[in-house]
């Protein structure tokens, strides 16, 4: 397996290059984005790992060029940015996964290996669920003409149900893509704000969406009947 680091702090880049060496992974550096860029285009990798703060051009730029030329190779997010709105931007633009410097290598590893087996998930511009609309370029979400008045938080929350509609997502995945956190079974922070997004997106309305399954999470689905 192949894989690109687009990355500019040297040290960063050479512990990354080094650790993904010792477990049979082939590396390569890129030390901003236009190098970055060229070296996507042409160098048939399995993985990417970019850093958002890169000379010349920014991630962001990066990865909108990458997908703009229908490349759908695997990108993960390596990035000391780690507000909510930035990670959902990321996410928009197509990336598989987002990870927050400082990071622990074992979980990144584990991350890699988990967007290689599933392989590169194309990310659509637009979201429907029954009467359910979410625009995920705009952050916009509407049902039946209603426009839903959500947080960027709660905007990140529905966009992963959206996005796995018809499949139970469990705490622990909620909890590390919404806020990269490994999930702690004292904590109701998961729940909490499901009951939040639960009040704008299914109280006002009739058929109700998001429904808990018990002992996994959450999953948001049209149930006949």
């Amino acid at each position: 397996m192949k894989i690109l680091i687009v990355e500019d702090e040297r040290k960063t880049a050479a512990f990354l290059k080094k650790g993904l060496e010792e477990n049979e992974f082939v590396a390569d550096i890129a030390a901003d984005g236009e190098t970055g860029v060229s070296l996507m285009l042409q160098g048939n990798y399995d993985l990417i790992i970019l850093d958002v703060m890169l000379p010349g051009r920014d991630g962001w730029s990066v990865l909108r060029e990458l997908r703009q030329r229908q490349n759908q190779t695997p990108v993960l997010f390596l990035t000391a940015r780690d507000s909510v709105p930035d990670r959902v931007h990321g996410l928009e633009l197509g990336a598989d996964d987002y990870i927050v410097k400082p990071f622990a290598f074992s979980e990144l590893l584990a991350r890699i290996r988990s967007i290689l087996r599933r392989g590169p998930v194309r990310q659509a511009a637009m979201l429907q669920v029954a009467d359910l609309e979410i625009d995920v370029q705009r952050h916009k979400a509407v049902r039946q003409g209603r426009t839903l008045d959500l947080t960027p938080k709660e905007f990140l929350l529905l966009s992963l149900l959206a996005r796995r509609t018809g499949h139970a997502i469990s705490r622990t995945l909620i909890a590390e893509q919404v806020w990269d956190i490994n999930f702690d079974s004292g904590t109701n922070i998961v729940d909490v704000h499901m009951h939040r997004l639960r009040s704008k997106v299914d109280d006002p309305f009739e058929i109700k969406l998001i429904h808990t399954v018990r002992g996994i999470g959450y999953i948001l689905e049209h149930r006949q009947g």
